[in-house]
């Protein structure tokens, strides 16, 4: 075994069964490390027929392994799934918020639980994903300097970089990871995979979506969990109830509503929820300006290197904001507001802001970390009836 520039020798590398993940233990080998590829179960499903979907994965995990000639193992993560990103999540979907369940696992799941077993179990120097991430030392991990910091880096693939989803990851967690896959784009990791003969691989459907979801009906899988809570449906413009409904965890913002008479109102969509009357508030057109918010509050961010400078001394920062990672990201201000609180102020305004989501800030090409949105402030048609009730 060539022991690596970095000092590092074992590397346990997440194998998914998918392409990514497939490559990226190919290439640490590659590079001289003593790779052992560890599948993670988290969810327990069965589809249609009765198979269990995990399963598939898994045996096209075991394939990729054997195929590069590194040893693989599974490990049961259900329970730690469960407790800490399902039922938080459900938690959330029942106050009528709208949870992000990637970015939980990856904090508490992948870079935690699964990190510290990886750790101790393989007697590892470090854990790898197939992530679409780089991070400020690349391969040269800080192993046991605690006087430095690491910080995470887009991707080179802008397409698919997934720091959006890395940015609750801590400091600790961050300083024993490797990322493969940050200098090569897609089409660079499918053609790796071709060449070395995993073209079934890299003919596999990404998986997308929640992993518990999978190609279900959201609502009817919500509905199996969650108890049906009736309430109104209100236009936005007139006060006015068009409807009603089974429960506010069937809806998010921003979606468009079937079962109003469209022919009176035109096409609907939801642009509030409330928790506590179990009222949906609806308006006309996609881009109704109650479905825009220039300005909203969140949890103060998990700053995953050091928050930015003046930021505890109450200074406002000029950082750029995500709310979806397939969004650009926008200019805005970020300042202390009370405790446990931060104000966000975007260049632009942002359809559909949702309670629940992340707000992911960055600096240039930094992930700086996320906070989770509590609230929204005024609306751009609340806004607007506030300045003609003050011009009458």
């Amino acid at each position: 075994m060539v022991k690596s520039l970095a000092g590092l020798r074992r590397v346990v590398c997440g194998v998914s069964g998918g392409v990514d993940s497939a490559v990226s233990a190919y290439i640490l080998k590659q590079k001289g490390y003593e790779v052992v590829g560890v599948f993670m179960k988290n969810w327990d499903e069965k589809d249609e027929v009765g198979q269990c979907l995990s399963d598939r994965d898994m045996e096209d995990a075991k394939f990729v392994c054997q195929h590069i000639g590194i040893p693989f193992q599974e490990v049961n993560f259900v329970k730690d799934y469960w407790n800490e990103v399902f039922s938080p999540f459900l938690k959330e979907y029942q106050n009528g918020n709208v949870p992000n369940p990637d970015i939980v696992c990856n904090r508490h799941i992948k870079f935690n639980v699964f990190q510290k077993y990886a750790m101790k179990q393989f007697s590892a120097d470090a854990m790898a994903t197939g992530h679409y991430a780089r991070t400020s030392v690349g391969e040269n991990l800080l192993l046991g300097d605690s006087s430095q910091g690491v910080r995470l880096l887009r991707a080179k693939d802008i397409w698919k970089d997934q720091t959006f989803f890395l940015s609750q990851i801590s400091q600790q967690a961050l300083r024993k990871v490797l990322f493969p896959l940050g200098e090569l784009k897609k089409s660079e990791v499918k053609q790796i995979a071709s060449e070395i003969g995993l073209q079934r691989i890299a003919k596999k459907k990404e998986s997308m979506g929640i992993c518990f979801v999978g190609k279900r009906d959201f609502p009817s899988f919500i509905g199996q969990y969650l108890e049906p809570k009736p309430g109104n449906i209100i236009h936005v413009e007139t006060g006015e109830v068009v409807g009603t409904h089974q429960g506010i965890h069937h809806y998010t913002l921003g979606q468009k509503l079937i079962h109003v008479n469209h022919g009176r109102f035109g096409k609907c969509y939801i642009v509030d929820k409330n928790n506590i009357t179990q009222d949906i508030i609806i308006a006309p057109g996609t881009n109704h300006p109650s479905l825009f918010n220039q300005e909203f509050f969140a949890k103060v961010p998990a700053w995953i290197y050091k928050e930015p400078p003046g930021f505890s001394e109450g200074r406002v920062c000029r950082l750029q904001c995500r709310i979806q990672r397939i969004e650009a990201s926008i200019p805005c201000t970020v300042s202390r507001c009370g405790e446990d609180q931060v104000r966000v102020t975007l260049e632009e305004p942002l359809r559909a802001i949702t309670p629940g989501q992340y707000g992911v800030f960055y600096d240039g090409e930094e992930c700086l970390g996320s906070g989770v949105i509590t609230r929204r402030g005024p609306s751009l048609y609340e806004l607007q009836q506030e300045k003609r009730t003050i011009q009458q």
